[in-house]
């Protein structure tokens, strides 16, 4: 018995993983990219309203994505995207609006935002690729 199990737990896998990026993360990234579109600039109170957590939340928040060159920020200021965070914030939004519209597809009208928030963190790019191709041809 000296063979390894292919299975893990959620757990081990995310250990596996080596993203800096958590999934409060992408979702705030997705939706300063929604508002902004990656041209404007965005308040902190927006910003939380939109995710309905607190400012205090969203400030901490925004602080972290700003140690990682996503944001630009300064306390009681604005946010706007970097580069890098324009690019992972549309990256995000499409993998939303893919997920969005294949539950459509599936579920009519038993579609639930709750469940694409849920799984958009763990689907992966070729996956999504795959489902868009599929959308297409039964457009």
């Amino acid at each position: 018995m000296d063979k390894k199990s292919e299975f893990y737990t959620l757990k081990g896998y995310k250990l596996q993983e080596n993203d800096f990026i958590t999934e409060a993360m992408e979702d705030y990234l997705e939706m300063l990219f929604r508002i902004t579109n990656g041209q404007n600039k965005m308040r902190i109170k927006d910003l939380s309203y939109e995710l309905n957590v607190k400012p205090s939340s969203a400030s901490k928040m925004v602080s972290r994505l700003r140690e990682h060159k996503l944001v630009n920020f300064e306390k009681y200021g604005d946010v706007s995207l970097t580069n890098e965070g324009i690019k992972l914030g549309s990256y995000f939004l499409w993998r939303h609006n893919i997920l969005v519209e294949f539950f459509k597809c599936l579920n009519k009208d038993n579609y639930s935002l709750e469940q694409v928030e849920k799984i958009e963190h763990f689907i992966d790019h070729i996956t999504l690729c795959n489902m868009e191709k599929w959308l297409k041809k039964i457009d």
